[in-house]
């Protein structure tokens, strides 16, 4: 794609989240970005993460669901407001439905809904797809960043 990820533009010091931080090598590396009104993030799983063979462990998806949703979150309070300083989220509450079982041999879609957008909270809801099937549901609540989060605070 041809924009920034949303998590490409985190400050360093707040770049090493395990599920999207860019500065975390033995992270997940998660990247997200808008597709019209809704976002959107892909990711192959790799062979350890897997529950059994041939299939993705679950929380994996819904680490997916996390980042993606605090990442839309971000970027949705950034296209509310532009010219602002970005916040940065995390999460308040992260639920998973499990419809399905997750192929690990499949690129995951993830895609995002905003369904709420006040100044400190943002509810996002999430479809993770493998082959065009459906596998998991979730919803994130995530909330602006307290500043005591902040390095140095």
């Amino acid at each position: 794609m041809s924009q920034d990820a949303f998590q490409d533009t985190y400050p360093d010091e707040l770049s090493y989240c395990y599920g999207c931080g860019r500065l975390n090598p033995d992270g997940l590396q998660l990247k997200s970005y808008w597709d019209g009104d809704e976002t959107v993030a892909r990711f192959r799983p790799r062979p350890a993460h897997m529950a059994i063979p041939g299939y993705v462990y679950g929380g994996l998806l819904a680490s997916l669901i996390d980042c993606h949703g605090t990442g839309s979150a971000a970027a949705a309070a950034d296209r509310a407001r532009p010219g602002e300083a970005p916040f940065r989220f995390v999460t308040a509450s992260l639920h998973v439905d499990y419809l399905r079982p997750t192929p690990i041999d499949a690129e995951l879609e993830i895609r995002g809904t905003i369904k709420e957008l006040k100044e400190k909270k943002v509810v996002i809801s999430e479809t993770v797809t493998a082959n065009g099937k459906l596998c998991a549901r979730g919803d994130v609540v995530a909330v602006k960043m307290p500043e005591t989060m902040l390095p140095g605070k």
